[in-house]
C-alpha cells in the first residue's frame, strides 16, 4: 500500500495474536514498528521474528498502558530509539465474560483502565507530535461489541463504543492537521481470548458452532483478517477518509 514505508507505527498489544500479525503486515511494507505490549517477552518475540524474516525494523517495548507516565516514557523511548511515531494502533485490549450482574465494581475498573483509559493515553503521547508535523494516522482496534452490543460483554462493549465516539470526535479536531483517526471493529477471532470461551469442551464447542453459524461467511475470523483494513486506513490509499468505522466480521454486524 502507497505510503507506508518508512513510517514509524506504534501497535499495543503487539505481542499478541491481532496484533502480532498487524506488526508483521506493516514491517512488510517497510515501516518500523514499535512492538509495545505488557508482556515485553512476547513483544520481543514477535520483534526477533520481524528481524529474522527480513522484513524490517521492530523495536519491543514493555509498556503497561494503564500508567499514563509508563505510556510517555514508551512513546519518548521509541521516537528516540526508532522515531516520532507516524502511526498509532490501539489494538490492546482485555475482557472477561460475565452477565453485568454477576460482575464487580473491581472488575469494571480493570476493564475501562485496558480498553478505555489505555488508549487515551496513547492518544495524548503520540498526537501533539503529529500534529506538530502535520501528518498522523490513528487506528483504534474497537469491537462490533461496541456498536451492536454483546451477551456478558456489557463493560466492554461500553468500552469499545466509547473509543468509536471517541474517534470520531478527535478526528473532527484534527482533521485539519493532516491527522486521521478510524476505528476497525472485529467480529469473533481465533485468538486466545475467544479460546477461554470456546474452549474444547462440549459447552465451548457450543459457543463456537453459535458464533460460526451467526456469521454469514460461517468461520470466525483469523489474526491476518485484520491487518489489511488497517494498513490500508493508515496508506495514503485512505488519506481522505477519517472518523469512520469498518467491521472486519464476515457479515455478521451489518450496522449503517
Amino acid at each position: 500500500m502507497r505510503g507506508l514505508k518508512g513510517r514509524n507505527v506504534i501497535v499495543t498489544g503487539g505481542g499478541g495474536a491481532i496484533g502480532g500479525a498487524i506488526c508483521h503486515r506493516f514491517a512488510g511494507y517497510g515501516a518500523r514498528v514499535g512492538v509495545f505490549d505488557k508482556n515485553l517477552e512476547a513483544a520481543t518475540r514477535v520483534a526477533d521474528a520481524i528481524r529474522r524474516s527480513g522484513e524490517g525494523v521492530a523495536e519491543p517495548v514493555g509498556v503497561d498502558i494503564t500508567s499514563y507516565a509508563a505510556v510517555k516514557d514508551a512513546v519518548e523511548l521509541f521516537a528516540r530509539e526508532v522515531g516520532p511515531a507516524d502511526i498509532l494502533v490501539n489494538n490492546a485490549g482485555w475482557d472477561r465474560f460475565a452477565n453485568f450482574v454477576d460482575t464487580t465494581p473491581d472488575l469494571w475498573e480493570t476493564l475501562i483502565a485496558i480498553n478505555l483509559k489505555g488508549p487515551l493515553n496513547l492518544h495524548h503521547a503520540t498526537l501533539p507530535s503529529m500534529i506538530e508535523r502535520g501528518w498522523g494516522r490513528v487506528i483504534n482496534i474497537a469491537s462490533d461489541a461496541g456498536r451492536v452490543g454483546s451477551s456478558q460483554e456489557a463493560v466492554y462493549s461500553a468500552c469499545k463504543g466509547g473509543i468509536i465516539a471517541f474517534t470520531k470526535t478527535v478526528a473532527r479536531e484534527t482533521a485539519r492537521r493532516g491527522v486521521t483517526l478510524n476505528a476497525v471493529c472485529p467480529g469473533p477471532t481465533d485468538t486466545p481470548l475467544l479460546a477461554q470461551v470456546a474452549g474444547e469442551s462440549e459447552r465451548g464447542q457450543k459457543v463456537r458452532a453459535a458464533l460460526v453459524n451467526a456469521i454469514p461467511m460461517k468461520r470466525v475470523g483469523q489474526p491476518e483478517d485484520i491487518p489489511g483494513a488497517v494498513c490500508f486506513l493508515a496508506s495514503d490509499d485512505a488519506a481522505f477518509i477519517t472518523g469512520q468505522t469498518i467491521s472486519v466480521s464476515g457479515g455478521l454486524t451489518m450496522a449503517g
